[in-house]
């Protein structure tokens, strides 16, 4: 029940916002009052406030469609054949009396005798207003769907039936194709009617964004609540429901959190007679903790495959996420880390300074009764009924940031596949995002299924700081240690992700290397990785302008099963390109003379390599790119000055 208090503490945390209209992705979403929902709505009916028709029109705007509307406990779960009416905006059956007048097909009980039925409960309430009488007084005269034939926006075939579906037969009574047909997936019959007021002398809220229209429904449908119960989120005796909210991740969603409706089967097991024994849970925190969530998704969640990612705060709602990479926190300060000598002092430094902001919005107000803490979940759901929280942890502040920061830290290594605001590739010196871990992994054609199954897998590590599971480490590993099989792009994000992934298991165990060039470690692996490196600038050097791979990419793939072998096969494909450069060769196999030099000679053999061999390719490789560069800069420098 903690991730429900926490909802219902976020909720209450943040009733200002509620009813107000945001805005993601070209996306509309509000944090829902009680007792509502959101629809999609096909028609748009105005009447007087004398309760006369006065207009209407077919919802063209898809931004436009999603309407505000209350409803009940029945109404939210309804399915199938169950008579549960929306109480003020419903689909065409609901809401015309006219119905059966023009075709309309009725199972059993006649769906507008309980909706207006219950509509007058509210209408003749205390608690109405007089936008609601107004919708009352025209719906019971009962002729909606005359009034809309008559102003084109519904559609009758020679019979005065509504028309089905849209068909070539019907062009001789309607030369052009209605727009009704444009916006309902089915027939006619199926389209969601919205209501409005209209007033010639002063300019009135929409009906469905109004705060008092809110506050009316709920003040009324307050009061028709069942009995008291303990709740088991609150600890307080208050109306209690067993029927909760769906359409959590959108709108069209059907899975539930919480569910117990049927009786029939094998649902309790034996153990309990009702499903309030199992838990019971008031209707007030039932609606408010769902509404938070549904906002939560909508605002800041991350959906892959249908399965949320989340993490907020009860007081400050943004929060960093833990699937980001280190240059979503600054990208400023954070790609610029990599140019200076300390690399891991500096990004310690700079990822702290990022985190500062987080650290002053989660600053417990003073009149702030709740905890401001961290709430990370995730969600899913094995069938179109029932949904799971596979994950949720709830953290203290400073603890989660100070994990965070770690994080950043010990996963660090230098990547050059970011880009800026401007669409230009930066450098920077952090750790990777677990999507692109995912990519680099199992390749960027993985299916969402094995993504967010990795995201899932890496959350773990991040936030409780657990070990990187072995296999994700020997995966990346591998697909780095194969270029020839990736586009070179690729290959290079790879390969960088791999070093971080490697290097922070290696830290994990107490073995852990910079990025900087560590000439006094004399471990096999990283004494080959250094060899292969500079096999590869010498012959790229040589190779100028011409992009083919050279031989030490090509056979990396053997010469990490078999490195002694392998590289008697390189060296001897170096030797033209070393006759080719001459005399400027001989930096370079001076290079390969003293990293030779240090291998103990029993460990110059056949024996596969660790991780730590592209670490070691890696850091030379880096070191004689940044030489280069320097010396290049010198030059430019000198040339200036004469």
């Amino acid at each position: 029940m903690s991730w429900l208090l926490k909802l219902f503490e976020t909720y209450e945390s943040n009733l200002d916002r509620v009813g107000i209209i945001e805005q993601r992705h070209t996306r509309e979403f509000t944090l829902l009052p009680v007792s509502h929902t959101t629809q999609n709505a096909h028609i748009e009916v105005v009447v007087t406030e004398d309760g006369e028709f006065h207009s209407a029109e077919v919802i063209l705007d898809k931004s436009d469609m999603n309407t505000l509307i209350p409803c009940t406990e029945k109404s939210a779960s309804r399915a199938g054949a169950v008579i549960a009416p929306y109480p003020l905006h419903d689909k065409l059956s609901y809401v015309a009396g006219d119905y059966k007048d023009y075709g309309g097909k009725i199972k059993e009980e006649e769906p507008f005798a309980t909706y207006i039925h219950e509509l007058q409960n509210w209408a003749e309430s205390p608690h109405a207003n007089s936008k609601v009488r107004s919708i009352y007084r025209y719906l019971r005269k009962e002729q909606l769907i005359r009034d809309l034939v008559a102003h084109k926006i519904l559609c009758v075939d020679e019979e005065n039936h509504l028309i089905e579906k849209w068909d070539k037969k019907y062009e001789t009574l309607y030369p052009e194709k209605p727009a009704i047909f444009s916006v309902v997936a089915g027939e006619q019959t199926s389209a969601f009617i919205r209501f409005n007021v209209y007033s010639p002398d002063r300019i009135l809220t929409k009906v469905w964004s109004d705060p008092e229209m809110y506050h009316s429904f709920i003040r009324y449908y307050q009061d028709q609540l069942g009995s008291e119960d303990i709740c088991y989120v609150s600890g307080k005796m208050l109306p209690s429901t067993d029927k909760h909210a769906n359409k959590i991740r959108n709108a069209a969603d059907k899975a539930k959190l919480i569910s117990a409706n049927d009786t029939t089967g094998f649902t309790f097991r034996g153990r309990f007679t009702q499903s309030r024994d199992a838990a019971s849970i008031s209707y007030d925190v039932s609606q408010k903790a769902h509404n938070a969530l549904k906002w939560l998704i909508n605002r800041q969640g991350k959906i892959i495959d249908q399965r949320v990612f989340l993490v907020w705060g009860n007081d400050a709602i943004d929060l960093p996420d833990p699937s980001e990479d280190t240059f979503a926190l600054d990208p400023e300060a954070i790609s610029a880390v990599f140019i200076k000598s300390n690399t891991h002092t500096v990004l310690a430094n700079e990822v702290a300074k990022a985190l500062n902001g987080y650290r002053n919005k989660l600053v417990l107000k003073s009149d702030q009764p709740f905890n401001a803490d961290v709430n990370i979940m995730i969600l899913d759901s094995a069938t179109t009924g029932r949904m799971a929280v596979l994950y949720y942890r709830n953290l203290n502040k400073e603890l989660y940031l100070d994990r965070l920061v770690k994080w950043h830290t010990s996963c660090a290594w230098l990547h050059r596949y970011r880009k800026n605001d401007q669409g230009d590739i930066v450098s920077f010196y952090g750790a990777p995002a677990t999507k692109d871990i995912a990519f680099a992994a199992y390749g960027p054609r993985a299916a969402d299924k094995v993504i967010k199954g990795l995201m899932e897998r890496m959350l773990p590590c991040i936030v409780d700081g657990s070990r990187i599971p072995k296999d994700i480490v020997n995966s990346v590993y591998h697909r780095a240690s194969n270029p020839v099989s990736i586009e070179r792009w690729e290959w290079e994000k790879t390969l960088s992700i791999a070093c971080a992934l490697i290097n922070k298991d290696l830290k994990d165990r107490q073995e852990g290397f910079g990025l900087a060039l560590d000439v006094t470690n004399n471990d096999r692996s990283y004494l080959f990785g250094r060899m292969l490196a500079v096999a590869d600038v010498l012959e790229r050097r040589a190779l100028g302008d011409d992009k083919r791979a050279t031989n030490a990419i090509r056979y990396m793939n053997a010469f990490a099963k078999h490195p002694e072998r392998t590289w008697q096969v390189i060296q001897a494909a170096l030797q033209p390109y070393q006759a080719r450069l001459g005399r400027d060769a001989t930096y370079w196999n001076k290079i390969i003379d003293e990293i030779g030099y240090t291998f103990k000679p029993e460990e110059f053999n056949n024996k596969s390599l660790s991780g730590k061999y592209l670490l070691g390719f890696y850091s030379q490789r880096h070191e004689l790119y940044q030489k280069k560069l320097k010396m290049e800069d010198a030059i430019a420098s000198e040339t200036s000055n004469d």
